[in-house]
């Protein structure tokens, strides 16, 4: 897929049928895990559950990533045809994810110092009521399991749809952001399940070092999610992508584009714009005066997810085409 003017690519981007369903979808898991959140926290500090508040503060977490999410659908479909976004505004919800992953590892921080501290300083637990609350905060990650993994199958539906059958099409040709979502909410609903076996150890055995040790587990718990998304974030924020299929596909394309052979890539920059696009620069030396910038973009177009291609052709018509390890002269 080349498209001549990616403002128009941006466009047709945010406004398909899989984003409209995942920004409803994070609108509405996102109120209803904010109300539940308030209530597993001020249940917590009631009824003096550690294993309840990590999975509160938990649940704040998700709260806070899924309304980034939300927020980031808003903000790409407002300013989808803003000139000023050279490549969208597709980043915005990676931004919003890796912030919420900094404020992740401040939750875990806290329920650990206050489960070290309920180790030390035992307070006593009223079990019955701070059970029904963890139910409730398992049914509604159930619930809004439910409801992102309908909005996900759409996206994954849709962009089969569209006909994307190279050998990578997996997470890439999914929404990111709405994945993410999704484990998370997956992620939080086992942080409940600890927090639920910890009440009952201590309500029908007197366990009560287990409240506190299952909100340790819990902290580790986020604090892992917490990692895997900074990574994963960071990847895309500073634009580490070298390692990703298409740039072999790139080099295959190019360096085959002349029926000589004489043709090398000696320079190639790609990054992401885009939940499932790519744009490159790219530098070519050949000794074939018919190779041109848009014969190399007619080729490169058989791969749908190469959005925008800036491309550089160096001729060498009486002398050998420099490797890829040699720098260009001149």
């Amino acid at each position: 897929m080349h498209l001549e003017n990616l403002s128009n690519w941006t466009h047709e981007h945010v406004f398909d049928n899989g984003n409209a369903a995942a920004e409803r979808s994070t609108w509405l898991v996102m109120w209803i895990t904010a109300v539940t959140m308030v209530i597993e926290i001020g249940a917590g500090w009631w009824f003096n559950s550690m294993a309840l508040l990590a999975d509160g503060w938990h649940m704040s977490s998700h709260a806070f990533a899924i309304g980034a999410s939300a927020l980031a659908y808003a903000a790409a479909r407002r300013y989808a045809t803003d000139p000023r976004f050279a490549f969208g505004t597709w980043k915005i919800e990676i931004l919003g994810g890796f912030a919420s992953a900094i404020f992740l590892l401040g939750v875990a921080v806290m329920m650990v110092v206050g489960s070290v501290e309920r180790i030390f300083s035992p307070q006593p637990i009223q079990y019955r009521e701070a059970i029904l609350v963890a139910i409730l905060g398992l049914a509604v990650n159930v619930v809004c399991a439910l409801i992102l993994g309908k909005a996900h199958h759409h996206d994954h539906g849709h962009s089969h749809d569209q006909g994307q059958d190279h050998a990578h099409d997996h997470d890439d040709h999914h929404d990111l952001n709405l994945k993410s979502a999704y484990l998370h909410v997956i992620a939080d609903a086992a942080t409940s399940i600890l927090a639920i076996v910890a009440l009952l150890g201590g309500w029908m055995y007197g366990w009560g070092w287990l409240d506190p040790a299952m909100g340790i587990v819990g902290a580790v718990l986020v604090a892992i999610w917490a990692k895997g998304l900074i990574i994963a974030t960071s990847k895309v924020l500073l634009d580490r992508e070298m390692d990703h299929p298409v740039v072999d596909e790139i080099r295959d394309v190019v360096e085959g584009a002349s029926a000589s052979g004489d043709t090398r890539l000696v320079d190639l920059h790609v990054w992401r714009v885009g939940k499932q696009s790519y744009s490159c620069a790219l530098s070519v030396v050949t000794r074939d005066p018919t190779l041109t910038p848009e014969r190399v973009r007619r080729r490169l177009s058989v791969h749908e997810e190469i959005a925008h291609s800036t491309i550089e052709i160096h001729l060498y018509p009486d002398e050998p085409v420099p490797s890829r390890a040699d720098p260009l002269s001149g």
